[in-house]
């Protein structure tokens, strides 16, 4: 359902446009080059042509796209505060976003059927390229690859309907359409911001800014139309605590017990700070540890050029470059007699005595550089066929993240820690598609709209561990720890119709065929000396010089093939309600077949204190999804009601649990988890007053395992993260010509964390809350071209919590010029 877009404010407003006008606002937006790719796929066949109805501009998906869709465009985004391109998707219908802090890269998405444990169902596209990543295990789409500045619209599709898509669009498709300029123009824009966050006693002041520019460029060159575009942006940023060290007591409420060497004694502190965790068990937090607070700097450069090769066909290329240097500190509660800070060793605030270990307060930092490139070429011809094909390439240049093994007074001079390498891995993909605009007389009558491609992406995973000399040099790098390496590939056929059976009824079928490939898998672990190792199938046993061992798993290349059928049918009924509207019934059904990513299948972490468990044998996830949806449009507002059922198979589950002290976590499949609800959305401008615009969804969801073999105490249960109710409103008001106010709700049902739904206390750190938050801006436009705003997000600083504590009441000031 693509909401409406935003008529010129102010006075204008309710009066009718003249033909002429209207022609003239059309003729523009076109010229803009506002058709975006639809869900990264080549060509634009999907998508709907710029029409007016009344005053309000339409520009979304078509309506034949048989996934339900929602659309917001550069206007509508104006509306709410928006520092980070991710920030666009804050109220859209049954979405989460864990966007941890105003600056954090790594914005996870969750859907309708699935939490943000589950990243691999969401996918998201910057003008047909793919920016989705799945070599981490909490990896989130490289946002970053999208430039605010320029973003013209972003659409978001619904579940496994369309056969355009692949397999991991069994959830949330997020499109990206950044404009193409047509002529010389630039704008720049400095937002600042800040929270004050408390926990736990503790608290300070946190924020960042951010500066960007984006100039753009159209003409001629060589006698052919070209146009060029560069965006900069910079981004300092500093997160409020992200987790906290915390010993759990056991259920007669005694914590564990703790070995003291001969004649020792515990230091004496003060600062255990006592609560109860997500499943109501007594627990001491005692500082916020495990790199809680992150200093972040981003710089993110990217060039555009586009060219017509001749009237009808076009090229363009993309280059984007991004570097990211991070830090992580720690601020422990506990104080000895003297008020100085106690950084490790066993402690004792006189009631229980605690282990704190050397690394529960030991920094970290990070570098990276990324760059990513992609090439389109297509036909643009008003019926008959065209076609098209987009290349990318998404590569991790530098990755390392450092970490040291002692606390921060001793590590700030050095001293002994590991370094994690990423280098030379990503992603890449090519799509080639060809899609028919029917004509009159095509076919005899009934017009079909037929859309073909083929389709292939990459992922290459490589992520060895080094102990080093010096925690801050890689180049003191000395054993290798661990490696964890391995690559995935999907090729795809693709056939889709669109068949207008009638003037008012649709029927789309569609039908992908996908091949699925693992190879090069390998899990190298260093064990130490006197630690056995057993050899096994695919298992080898290699003894160092210095005792250690070296366990190494290798799995062997595995091939899967899935097919993915799709059927909808959508019917216009024009009156239906009144005479000026029309009412659309759509029904569609489809299956998904959604492979383990390279990260489900090879990766893996093990420190002191954790130890994640990837397994090559993963099956793949199949989703058969049914959606009945009716939605009538007004002149001035619509509303859309949808019902939806989405049974997975093999669900891929990552599951945590302590085992003698360290969380082990575990990826698997889970038999079957089944997902029905239902959404209701409504969008009014001008309908209750001339200078008021609406945006309100509301949905309800029950997710719940209904099957698993493995673990039957998990069926029933609800599934991970996954909020039974989520709401949002966001009313904007122009009191006059240049002035804007905005008041947005977003609301939040609590959601389990645990998979035997166990975690009955969910508002505290580590569980997954309600919540509902209140964002607030205002803007004025004092001269042409030149925007002030200030905004407030979570303006009644309520806590909520996603594992992490979502932040506090975080007041922005923002200066935008444009030319």
């Amino acid at each position: 359902m693509s909401s409406p877009s935003r008529a010129h404010p102010g006075a204008t407003r309710g009066r009718p446009c003249g033909r002429a006008r209207q022609m003239a606002l059309v003729a523009a937006l076109q010229a803009a080059g506002l058709a975006a790719h639809a869900q990264g796929v080549a060509t634009d066949t999907e998508l709907q042509t710029v029409t007016v109805t009344g005053q309000v501009v339409r520009n979304g998906l078509a309506r034949h796209v048989p996934s339900t869709h929602v659309s917001k465009t550069a206007e509508q985004l104006r509306e709410q505060n928006l520092v980070n391109p991710e920030d666009a998707l804050r109220f859209v219908p049954n979405t989460t976003i864990r966007k941890r802090y105003a600056g954090d890269r790594n914005a996870l998405i969750g859907g309708r059927s699935f939490g943000t444990l589950q990243p691999s169902r969401g996918l998201a596209y910057v003008d047909g390229y793919l920016i989705s990543n799945f070599l981490g295990r909490f990896d989130a789409p490289r946002w970053h690859m999208a430039t605010p500045e320029a973003m013209a619209r972003v659409d978001v599709l619904y579940g496994p309907f369309s056969a355009l898509y692949p397999g991991n669009s069994i959830g949330t498709t997020v499109a990206i359409t950044e404009r193409q300029p047509t002529r010389l123009e630039g704008s720049a824009r400095l937002t600042g911001w800040s929270q004050s966050f408390r926990e736990y006693g503790h608290g300070d002041e946190y924020g960042g800014h951010q500066a960007s520019a984006f100039l753009g460029w159209a003409g001629e060159a060589a006698g052919r139309p070209v146009w060029a575009s560069v965006a900069l942006n910079r981004q300092v940023a500093t997160s409020q605590p992200m987790q906290y060290l915390t010993v759990t007591a056991n259920a007669a409420g005694e914590f564990p017990a703790v070995s003291l060497p001969p004649g020792s004694v515990p230091a004496r502190v003060t600062g255990v700070v006592y609560d109860r965790d997500p499943k109501g068990a007594r627990r001491a937090v005692l500082g916020a540890g495990s790199g809680a607070i992150e200093d972040s700097r981003q710089h993110t450069a990217k060039l555009k050029l586009g060219v017509a090769l001749t009237p009808d066909w076009q090229a363009s290329a993309m280059l984007g470059g991004w570097d990211h240097a991070a830090s992580a500190r720690n601020v422990p509660f506990l104080r000895d007699a003297a008020g100085a800070t106690v950084w490790s060793g066993p402690v004792t605030d006189g009631t229980h005595v605690f282990a704190v270990p050397a690394t529960a307060f030991a920094p970290t930092s990070r570098d990276e550089a990324h760059r990513h490139g992609g090439l389109t070429v297509k036909s643009r011809y008003r019926t008959g066929w065209n076609t098209s094909v987009v290349a990318s390439a998404y590569r991790i240049d530098q990755d390392v993240a450092r970490q040291a093994l002692t606390p921060e007074p001793q590590a700030a001079a050095g001293g002994a820690g590991t370094a994690t390498h990423r280098d030379g891995t990503g992603w890449h993909t090519l799509e080639w598609q060809a899609a028919y605009t029917p004509q009159a007389g095509d076919w005899g009558g009934g017009h079909h709209a037929p859309t073909m491609g083929l389709h292939r992406n990459g992922y290459r995973l490589d992520s060895p561990t080094h102990a080093t000399a010096d925690w801050r040099d890689e180049d003191t790098a000395t054993a290798l720890s661990q490696r964890f390496r391995g690559r995935t590939a999907v090729q795809a056929v693709y056939l889709q119709d669109v068949w207008s059976v009638a003037g008012d009824l649709k029927l789309t079928l569609g039908w992908r065929h996908e091949r699925f490939q693992a190879s090069d898998g390998e899990q190298l672990l260093r064990l130490e000396a006197g630690t056995p190792c057993v050899p096994g199938p695919g298992v080898t046993c290699e003894v160092q010089d210095d005792g250690s061992t070296r366990k190494i798993a290798r799995a062997g290349s595995r091939r899967l093939a899935g097919d993915s059928p799709k059927a909808s049918i959508a019917w216009t009924w024009p009156g239906a309600l009144d005479a000026d509207g029309a009412l659309v019934l759509k029904l569609s059904a489809g299956r998904g077949v959604r492979f383990p990513n390279v990260e489900e299948l090879y990766n893996g972490t093990v420190t002191a204190t954790s130890a994640t468990l990837s397994d090559p044998h993963l099956r793949a996830e199949r989703a058969d999804a049914v959606e009945l949806s009716a939605e009538h449009d007004w002149e001035r507002h619509r509303v859309r009601v949808s019902l939806f059922r989405d049974e997975v198979s093999d669900a891929i589950l990552r599951q945590s649990e302590v085992v003698g002290g360290t969380t082990v976590t575990r990826i698997s499949n889970v038999d079957r988890v089944r997902t029905h609800g239902v959404e209701v959305g409504w969008q009014a401008e001008g309908w209750l007053h001339p200078r008021l615009t609406l945006d309100a969804n509301a949905a309800w969801a029950d997710a719940r395992v209904t099957a698993n073999s493995r673990d039957p105490a998990m069926v029933g249960r609800q599934w991970l993260r996954v909020p039974r109710v989520r709401a949002n409103l966001l009313a904007a008001w122009r009191p006059a010509e240049g002035w804007m106010g905005s008041v947005g709700v977003r609301h939040a049902g609590r959601a389990y964390n645990d998979p035997y739904n166990l975690d009955t206390h969910p508002n505290v750190y580590g569980g997954v809350s309600s919540f509902t938050f209140v964002d607030l801006r205002g803007s004025v436009r004092p001269a042409r071209g030149v925007e002030l705003a200030l905004g407030v997000d979570n303006a009644t600083d309520a806590r909520g919590y996603q594992a992490h504590p979502y932040p506090g009441r975080t007041v922005s000031a923002e200066v935008r010029v444009e030319m």
